[in-house]
């Protein structure tokens, strides 16, 4: 397991802390300290940015968080996984590992799950061609190179040559109220692999029973080979006074497809990048988001799905529904490459309001240098049509009850497109339960 951590900061000292705290191999050293001096370079994030102008992180304050010990046994077991036979299962508690087991079947035909950090001095020869190399940038801004210089744990999926794992593998995150994780996830399905990962991540109870806080800093690479099939659930639950920033990206091969899934509840703030990269001829992706916000949450997400290869397609459907004073930011862009003719790409994004002051901003794009495309993409924000909620009532419903159906059928698109019951109903059930009347 990987070794336990005292309390480290993100300056100079703690860096070095980090750097002795850590076994790993040089190559990887020689990762971070490039990261370290990039984010030494780069300024703040700023307003004037046309990213993030529309995402205020002027009260983020790094030097409150730093990364712990993972200072509780007490973790919970997740919702996802509820109910599901799985092949293995990590949990982490502040990039501690807590638990780690996958079955023998799957060892034996040459499946690696587990810490990330642990498994990269087991294997570097199967991870150092994949970590951070084509899927992860760390010098896109100053979050991307904190990560990529102070990540520790994380987890790698690993799936050999046409091997299927025919039941899901689970990862959980939990966070304790005031601490920092920059845990880095690594899935690698080789040709004609399958596989199926159900990642949560979680905030832990605060003990004087405030909001939970902290700091999360991901970064997810994937990488689906030639003819290899990945269905990846990400359900983001984190504490309302969470700090989330991500980088995620996938890289899908010759006719090979991948089904990625995102339900972000949680956080303060989040802001996330999200990009699909369609590599080889053939290849497929269907990116399905589910958004649900209350209070002052803000969740930006910017997608972008990069059609670099001929006769590709890519499905993107977001939807989001707010309440309260919360507000969502998605900026989503098709490109299409000079070479990668026969294209078919879509995207939407829908935006439900539940409140007068919630407020989603939703901005498409198409940057297309191929001629012969077929590429669409839509946008539409509303409010519940309160002649829905009339008929409802007058069938017995409470008002509450009407506009949890209403928001249930809202989804309803994205829930179908879900294979997995376990997580349709994960899903379904913590919308509902976030579901506030308004007259």
């Amino acid at each position: 397991m990987t070794q336990v951590l005292e309390k480290i900061g993100f300056h100079e000292a703690g860096f070095e802390a980090l750097m002795d705290s850590l076994t790993q191999p040089e190559w990887l050293a020689e990762m971070r300290r490039d990261a370290w001096a990039k984010f030494n370079r780069l300024p703040w994030p700023s307003g004037r940015d046309e990213e993030w102008m529309r995402t205020d992180i002027r009260m983020f304050n790094l030097d409150k968080y730093a990364l712990g010990n993972g200072g509780t046994e007490a973790f919970p077991e997740g919702t996802l996984s509820e109910g599901v036979e799985l092949s293995g299962r990590l949990v982490t508690v502040d990039s501690v590992p807590r638990v780690s087991e996958l079955a023998p079947e799957w060892s034996k035909k040459g499946v690696l799950f587990g810490p990330l950090s642990q498994l990269v001095n087991e294997y570097p020869d199967v991870i150092r061609p994949h970590l951070m190399a084509r899927t992860y940038d760390s010098g896109v801004d100053r979050f991307a190179a904190l990560h990529a210089a102070f990540w520790s744990s994380g987890s790698l999926l690993y799936v050999p040559r046409n091997v299927v794992v025919n039941q899901p593998l689970h990862t959980l995150l939990a966070l304790s109220d005031g601490s920092a994780d920059l845990s880095h996830t690594l899935v690698i399905l080789e040709s004609g692999a399958e596989a199926t990962l159900l990642a949560e991540s979680c905030s832990l109870e605060n003990s004087s029973g405030g909001v939970p806080g902290g700091f999360h800093c991901g970064g997810i690479e994937m990488i689906v080979g030639p003819g290899a099939h990945l269905r990846y659930v990400n359900l983001q639950d984190l504490g309302h006074g969470v700090w989330q920033f991500g980088h995620q990206k996938a890289i899908v091969h010759q006719d090979a497809s991948l089904q990625w899934t995102v339900g972000a509840l949680g956080s303060r703030l989040s802001k996330v990048n999200q990009h699909v990269e369609l590599a080889g001829a053939g290849a497929t992706s269907q990116v399905n988001g589910v958004m649900f916000t209350e209070g002052k949450q803000h969740l930006s997400y910017h997608t972008l799905q990069r059609h670099a290869a001929p006769h590709c397609r890519s499905d993107f459907l977001y939807k989001a529904a707010l309440q309260d004073n919360s507000r969502t930011v998605w900026r989503g862009m098709i490109k299409v490459d000079p070479g990668a003719q026969k294209t078919d790409g879509y995207q939407r994004n829908d935006n439900l309001l539940l409140s007068e002051t919630a407020r989603a901003d939703s901005i498409p794009g198409l940057e297309i240098e191929a001629d012969d495309v077929r590429c669409t993409h839509g946008s539409t924000s509303g409010r519940v049509d309160e002649e829905l909620i009339f008929y409802a009532r007058a069938r017995g419903f409470t008002r509450k009850e009407a506009i949890q159906m209403i928001v249930t059928g809202f989804f309803q698109q994205v829930f179908d497109r879900i294979t997995i019951e376990s997580v349709r109903d994960a899903l379904g059930l913590s919308i509902s339960r976030r579901v506030r009347e308004y007259e």
